[in-house]
């Protein structure tokens, strides 16, 4: 029972922390907005605090329970990353030469197709290009 109690107090204050993402987030693109027609010379400290700022949302984010969802979804993305077998660059290669050859002949085949169509059109209407 502890549980569900602890899962609707976060679920109640989740709302007030995704706006406080946003307000964050805003506030680096209006910040960074207005701070570049203020403060040409200074970039370095407009793209520290866009940083900072954006940082800060993120670690809002990662707090909340859509954050933590993906959180644990990005680790497991990352686990099954690293048990796919890639390829060599021989078969990286070999498959790339293969894919341009399919598709210089489908092109060569649309185009021919094309030119028929055009002639076979002209010819039915009477009208030659």
């Amino acid at each position: 029972m502890t549980t569900s109690n602890e899962n609707s107090s976060n679920s109640s204050m989740d709302g007030l922390k995704w706006g406080l993402v946003v307000l964050f987030l805003v506030g680096a693109v209006v910040g960074n907005y207005y701070a570049g027609e203020v403060i040409e010379a200074h970039f370095l400290a407009r793209v520290v605090g866009v940083v900072a700022l954006v940082a800060i949302a993120a670690g809002i984010a990662a707090v909340t329970t859509k954050g933590k969802t993906f959180i644990e979804f990005a680790k497991e993305a990352r686990i099954e990353v690293r048990k796919v077998v890639w390829p060599t660059r021989q078969e990286a290669t070999q498959t790339t030469f293969i894919v341009l050859a399919v598709s210089a002949i489908a092109a060569l085949i649309l185009w021919g197709l094309d030119g028929i169509f055009v002639r076979l059109v002209g010819f039915i209407t009477g009208v030659s290009l």
